[in-house]
């Protein structure tokens, strides 16, 4: 069965092989120009990302405060990653997470989320997300990015 990476409640899932196969590794070149989506409905937590994602000199190329919203961002924008959280006022951010991997399967999606629900891995998986960080444990989230982009080659902004 496929696992996702998960920090900050159980353990750490991780995808199997088959999901980054082929993919090329990221440069350093491609990492310090990281460009990161930040869809959540709370400003505290969207600041919150913003000061995670300028701490590594990465660029915030857009907020959106909805899935929808995030979905046309995502479009837009073209973004090399996107942080995404699960509860929005609009879709949640499984289903949104579900239609940004129907436009770019090669653009990692993170689930940046307080609720540890039965079944969210498996929703997860199946949306198209790469790895889920709890916001109680948000020092996670560095890490994780950094994980995603040697994972991934970038395509998205392509």
């Amino acid at each position: 069965m496929e696992r996702l990476q998960l920090h900050g409640t159980k353990e750490n899932w991780v995808f199997p092989e088959d999901r980054t196969a082929g993919i090329k590794k990221c440069d350093d070149d491609r990492k310090a120009n990281l460009r990161i989506l930040i869809v959540d409905d709370s400003e505290t937590t969207r600041r919150i990302l913003r000061a995670i994602v300028h701490s590594r000199d990465w660029k915030v190329c857009g907020e959106a405060d909805t899935g929808r919203s995030g979905i046309t961002k995502f479009q837009e924008l073209k973004p090399d990653l996107v942080l995404i959280d699960l509860a929005m006022p609009d879709i949640n951010g499984i289903e949104a997470a579900k239609r940004m991997s129907t436009l770019n399967p090669r653009v990692p999606l993170i689930l940046f989320t307080v609720l540890d629900l039965q079944g969210l891995e498996k929703a997860a998986l199946a949306a198209g997300i790469w790895a889920i960080v709890s916001k109680a444990q948000a020092w996670n989230l560095i890490q994780t990015i950094e994980t995603a982009v040697r994972s991934f080659d970038g395509a998205g902004a392509a």
